[in-house]
């Protein structure tokens, strides 16, 4: 069974049930493109003994099947769920949550799966409409269908469930709930929209949520549900909620309007329980009405603080409804951290501390259909101790990334990501809270920001919204509210921007009726405090640090050219991990539009200068005729090599040396001397460079030019004289090696000349064993054959380094004039 309907783009979604999870209380399978989510509700059919709040449970799971992949752990499957997942569970939860009765405990889970993936469908945008497509197809009682649906502003103009690839180009994005009726839950980021931008989104999206609505109660009536289950309410006693009424009622509100702090309010209200308890005689009371005091004096206290707030207009700690509580900020709080900030709102307080980091600190975002890299990151904790509570330490829960969540979209719009390199990774440590903490971490975090000389152009604060409504349409909407407020009121909206617009919003209604016109109402309350706190945060710091701390890593990014990536790396990232070896610095390279873009990390500028100096010799290109200063690599008997320039090594000649002739460097030059050498020029065929060292030394007085070919020609002549023995003229060398090569007959094996040469049997000639080739042409080749092999080791140095093209090495033209 299943029923379909239509976005605004033509594209189509449909709800199926009947075929998946027909175990399941109800289940539910909804698609878009090739995304499919499979939400199944089962609920327990009675309470557990002494059950007293509602167990709700909401999981959101992608499996990495869905869009073929493995996952990447170590046993290679799905674990718990990652904070992507638990920012979708929460959407699912706040939209569901208020749709359930009051007294309806029994236990209950809604399990939603990512089954098949669509790389540009977005599943946190259909999660809601599939879970609550399985609560409306079952018998599991609610009180009302709801749907959530994504709007975002791409160029000027609203769209629902926009694809992933143009919701990069948004300036507004929201996922909004809502009933037939009302708006349960908003939650999303802005580039500095404003106000009434915010309202004409919820108008918008609240006319596709109806079309959800119906599609799902055209599914509904389909499979024939009629009803819902009867339940197990729990016990009441109308008159012993009167008789604590009667009791308490006037002795709290004394105790709401006197203003006292959040501990010693709580101190009062539990006298008051703890007076009423002592007043009740044995045997007066039955367990079962022992069981519902404490429940009745936390609904005498609600409708108490509710009643003074809407006809007294004055709240807990004594404020008007529109006033922020004191504020108080420092920054540089503490002295390692690259950037501080200590935030004090009253009875709320952030110690947040910000770090640079290189781009190997950025944070893998990794679900189902991508893995990106953040470069911004936020944390939240939220510490037992900050509410004066003992609870055991489990790691971050689900309302802490949430938090963190909120309070990172918010900053997030004024980070220069696409040119700031440096990852940023802020923490917001909460060391006391009665309200409003995720609002204390934003404004904190871009104090600290500030702080670390981050380059953000404006502050951006947070305030949290209440509302408490009564009858005849009474209302009153309050500005930073407490805990207790919160707990006690029908809303809880978040709202965080700078001066020109709004940056993040997280509402959460809890009733009924909700009007665009309280809603636009709340939004400008909330801009007057906004705008409050920003004027104190200004104050704290104005603009960014023009410096960075002094023990903060210091970056400098270029480019370079992308033929010289690899040889900056090296083989294996040899090179690379040299320089940082050598200098103490992080080096990063990427390849950007056919350019390699280097970023070098230190906090020692001169680790930073020496990386810089480094790399820019490794890519740069020698000109003939400048001088360079030199260390010497290596010595052999026919000259040196040198590096002349970081990574470039050239062979410095015997006869480039000095003005007098040597005939050996022992005594003159050994591996590790500093010298001067000027590059003379490049062998035409191999680019390699040749250095001489005399042409910067005068010459000697007296010094007559040798003839032409004279001091080649006289170490030539030595040459051939010390070889004479072997034979005189090449062509006679034959005798006992079988004669003339032209006519090696004999032992030779016949006429190797000429073309009738016959290579089709080269052992005619007698028993000789037959050279390999490599042994025949050192044979051929004996005059260079030692220079050729003192040189190989410095080739396979240079080549090994990553430089082929442009390296000194001597060639084979060097190598005749060595000896």
């Amino acid at each position: 069974m299943s029923v379909s309907f239509k976005l605004d783009d033509g594209r189509e979604i449909s709800i199926e049930t009947g075929r998946l999870a027909r175990q399941a209380d109800g289940a539910a399978v909804v698609r878009l493109g090739n995304c499919m989510l499979l939400a199944t509700v089962v609920a327990n059919p009675e309470p557990k003994p002494g059950q007293s709040f509602f167990p709700l449970t909401v999981d959101y799971q992608e499996k990495f099947a869905s869009a073929g992949r493995i996952p990447g752990s170590f046993f290679k499957r799905e674990g718990r769920l990652s904070d992507y997942e638990i920012l979708i569970s929460r959407l699912i939860d706040r939209a569901l949550r208020p749709l359930f009765p009051d007294d309806y405990l029994c236990e209950v889970q809604v399990l939603v799966t990512l089954i098949s993936s669509d790389p540009e469908v977005m599943p946190d945008a259909l999660a809601c409409l599939a879970a609550s497509a399985a609560l409306a197809v079952s018998d599991v009682p609610i009180q009302e269908i709801i749907s959530e649906v994504r709007v975002a502003r791409i160029d000027g103009k609203m769209r629902i469930n926009p694809n992933r690839t143009d919701l990069k180009n948004a300036d507004m994005d929201f996922i909004i709930a809502a009933t037939e009726k009302n708006i349960m839950m908003v939650e999303g980021e802005a580039k500095e929209c404003q106000e009434a931008d915010v309202v004409k989104a919820i108008e918008i999206a609240h006319e596709a949520v109806r079309m959800q609505i119906k599609a799902q109660a055209e599914l509904r009536d389909k499979i024939g549900v009629t009803g819902k289950r009867e339940y197990t309410k729990p016990y009441t006693n109308p008159d012993v909620e009167n008789k604590i009424k009667a009791f308490a009622g006037e002795k709290m509100y004394q105790v709401a309007k006197s203003a006292l702090g959040k501990h010693e309010r709580r101190e009062a209200m539990r006298a008051i329980y703890d007076e009423y308890a002592a007043s009740i005689g044995e045997g007066e009371m039955t367990p079962e009405d022992a069981g519902l005091v404490k429940g009745y004096f936390h609904d005498v206290e609600k409708e108490v603080v509710r009643n003074m707030m809407l006809n007294d207009r004055v709240r807990l700690d004594g404020r008007n409804l529109e006033q922020v509580r004191p504020l108080t900020m420092e920054v540089d709080f503490l002295p390692s951290p690259h950037g501080s900030a200590l935030f004090t709102r009253g009875e709320t307080q952030s110690l947040t501390t910000v770090t640079l980091g290189t781009s190997e600190d950025e944070l893998l975002l990794e679900n189902a259909a991508t893995s990106v890299y953040s470069k911004f990151i936020l944390h939240y904790n939220f510490p037992p101790f900050s509410t004066g509570e003992v609870k055991p330490m489990r790691g971050p829960g689900r309302r802490e990334v949430g938090h963190g969540n909120l309070a990172m979209r918010s900053l997030k719009q004024m980070m220069p990501l696409d040119t700031y390199p440096y990852t940023v990774r802020v923490v917001s440590d909460i060391l006391e809270s009665n309200g409003s903490s995720s609002m204390a971490t934003v404004c904190a975090g871009s104090l600290a920001l500030m702080d670390a000389g981050v380059p953000v152009p404006k502050h951006v604060s947070g305030v949290a919204m209440g509302l408490i409504s009564g009858d005849d349409n009474k209302f009153a909407i309050l500005t930073d509210i407490l805990g207790d407020e919160d707990h006690l009121g029908d809303m809880d909206f978040k709202v965080t921007g700078t001066r020109d617009g709004i940056c993040g919003i997280q509402m959460d209604i809890k009733v009924d009726g909700l009007s665009m016109d309280i809603m636009m109402q709340a939004l400008e309350q909330a801009r007057n405090g906004r705008l409050h706190i920003l004027d104190a945060m200004y104050e704290a710091i104005p603009e960014p640090r023009a410096e960075l701390k002094p023990h903060a890593p210091r970056i400098i990014q270029f480019e370079i050219d992308r033929e010289f990536i690899g040889a900056v790396i090296g083989p294996g990232g040899k090179i690379i991990q040299e320089i940082q070896r050598e200098t103490g610095s992080t080096i990063n390279i990427e390849e950007v539009d056919d350019k390699g873009v280097v970023k070098i990390f230190s906090s020692d500028k001169e680790s930073i200068d020496k990386a810089f100096a480094w790399i820019k010799g490794i890519v740069a290109i020698p000109e003939v005729g400048d001088t360079y200063d030199s260390v010497v690599k290596s010595v052999m008997p026919y000259g040196a090599f040198v590096e002349f320039m970081p990574g470039k090594q050239g062979l410095l000649h015997i006869s480039e040396i000095s003005w007098s002739r040597l005939d050996t460097l022992e005594g003159v030059m050994k591996e590790g001397d500093k010298i001067k050498v000027k590059l003379v020029g490049t062998d035409p065929k191999t680019g390699k460079f040749r250095l001489s060292r005399k042409v910067l030394m005068d010459k000697p007085e007296g010094y007559v030019e040798p003839a032409e070919g004279e001091d080649g020609g006289e170490r030539r002549e030595r040459r051939g004289g010390d070889r004479g023995d072997r034979g005189g003229d090449r062509r006679d060398r034959g005798g006992d090696r079988g004669g003339d090569r032209r006519n090696s007959g004999g032992d030779r094996g016949g006429n190797r000349g000429g073309g009738d040469r016959d290579r089709g049997n080269r052992n005619g000639g007698g028993d000789r064993e037959r050279r390999p080739q490599g042994q025949d042409g050192e044979r051929r080749n004996d005059n260079n054959n030692n220079a050729g092999q003192q040189q190989q080791p410095q080739e396979q140095a240079q080549n090994n380094a990553g430089f082929t093209a442009g390296n000194d090495m001597s060639s084979s033209n060097d190598a005749d004039l060595m000896l």
